[in-house]
């Protein structure tokens, strides 16, 4: 009867509701495993890593492998501000537009939004001397010069002097823009002395993944360290 087909065509509309429903829950629940465990999504909002990084690129950073047994010199991380490495942001005067990007940014769907997080290049971990004797001179870790391969020719490893000790479980971090990065050479007289605790670290940049022009993962910057005791 039309009244049955009626109520087999009401059944039919719930349950395709219902299956398309349970299809996005399932895809936010993956999305957040995926961003909490694995791999999170960030916008590089800054020129201070160019031209590892260039600003306005999509990096992929790897959430696995954060503690400091973990963590090497020559990795690029992104981190958590540790307090005054970033100035106060302006609010979005836009509240359905701010909620609706933060709860995207919560799921994944969005790349982080950094106003709370910077990338750096680590240049000493736990113990090391980190040092830059003269203007322009290389930097040296324990007594080892570092041949910086990641930097650009003619790029100035540091534009001031420095002489830092590491303490134990704290990074100390460089962009490798060097004369544009405010990095911990910059933050020495502030809370932490430019130093980053590891667990302000979120995870390890391991690719660009837009702009398509590029995409690929990061040239290996381990290996100019590979001498340092």
């Amino acid at each position: 009867s039309d009244e049955e087909e009626n109520e087999e065509q009401r059944v039919t509309w719930w349950r395709t509701i219902l299956e398309f429903g349970g299809v996005i829950v399932a895809a936010l629940v993956i999305s957040v495993i995926i961003k909490t465990f694995l791999v999170q999504a960030f916008y590089v909002p800054s020129w201070s890593m160019e031209t590892t990084l260039q600003q306005g690129d999509r990096i992929a950073v790897s959430r696995l492998n954060r503690g400091a047994d973990d963590i090497h010199r020559g990795d690029v991380v992104v981190f958590v501000d540790p307090g005054g490495w970033l100035d106060p942001q302006p609010e979005e005067p836009n509240k359905f537009k701010a909620f609706l990007s933060d709860a995207l940014q919560a799921v994944g769907l969005l790349p982080q939004n950094t106003d709370q997080h910077l990338v750096k290049r680590v240049i000493g971990v736990g113990g090391d001397t980190v040092e830059c004797k003269e203007v322009g001179g290389k930097i040296t870790v324990n007594g080892v010069e570092i041949d910086e391969t990641y930097l650009e020719p003619g790029v100035v490893p540091s534009n001031s002097t420095f002489s830092v000790t590491v303490p134990e479980g704290y990074l100390w971090l460089m962009g490798d823009n060097r004369a544009h990065s405010k990095d911990s050479r910059y933050h020495q007289e502030a809370t932490g002395n430019g130093f980053v605790p590891v667990g302000n670290v979120t995870g390890k940049v391991w690719a660009i993944f837009y702009p398509f022009s590029h995409f690929g993962t990061l040239p290996d910057g381990n290996a100019p360290f590979s001498d340092v005791p």
